[in-house]
């Protein structure tokens, strides 16, 4: 036996080192600045959020949101999901909403896989990595995964995968049917989606401030309110 002491010197003399490992390998995507999505389709958020079933088992929901309506595209739940399945519910949200011109995700395994940039590449759809540890880069699906974390993943145990499914799809429904959005002139993702005009709904959403409106307007220039004057002494 030889002493972790030993062996070192041994090392040294002979010159010897571990190789190091680099680091893995990222898929680069689009660094480019996004546009701000003012139509239906402009741009889809991409995440995924983890919980657990009462005997411990743990599974993961990939959430799919439209930038623009706000809508809910997706809630899928599984114990593995994997990039080839995540492109498969992008073909299937395709066949029923027609294809994004943009994408936006973290740099998760999943979503950096061969299967994802392949997807991309074959249905011409630009895919936006936001840069590594800067969550807000993709402020739309991390507000919407707290809503739902708050709302329904804190609130329920779940004692099967299939429970889990059916509690998404409800609390989906509820959310882009029933559910109005203050960013959305009080009217529901699914309403603001059937009756969304780009130029309108974009001066609206981002022209108007929070600010109240004034109690009263303001004099004309160059006139004065003689009679407030001399009512008010």
């Amino acid at each position: 036996m030889i002493n972790h002491k030993k062996l070192f010197r041994l090392y040294r003399e002979e010159k010897l080192a571990v190789r190091r490992r680099g680091g893995r390998k990222r898929a680069i995507g689009t660094r480019a600045p996004m546009t701000v999505p003012i139509a239906p389709n402009d741009r889809w958020s991409l995440d995924f959020v983890s919980d657990q079933l009462t005997d411990g088992r743990r599974f993961r929901i990939l959430t799919v949101v439209d930038d623009c309506t706000r809508e809910c595209l997706a809630l899928v739940a599984d114990t593995s999901l994997s990039g080839i399945r995540v492109a498969r519910e992008l073909d299937r949200l395709m066949i029923a909403r027609g294809r994004p011109k943009m994408v936006v995700s973290d740099n998760g395994s999943e979503l950096t896989s061969n299967a994802i940039l392949a997807w991309a590449d074959q249905n011409r759809v630009a895919w936006h990595y936001i840069a590594p540890g800067k969550p807000m880069q993709n402020a739309f699906i991390e507000s919407f995964n707290g809503r739902l974390r708050d709302e329904l993943l804190n609130e329920t145990l779940f004692t099967s995968l299939a429970q889990a499914r059916v509690a998404l799809k409800c609390w989906r429904a509820d959310y882009n049917d029933t559910r109005p959005h203050s960013q959305l002139g009080w009217r529901t993702p699914s309403e603001f989606a059937l009756t969304c005009h780009p130029r309108r709904d974009l001066a609206l959403r981002y022209a108007e401030g929070s600010a109240p409106a004034p109690v009263a307007s303001t004099a004309q220039q160059g006139k004065s309110n003689r009679e407030g004057e001399l009512r008010t002494g």
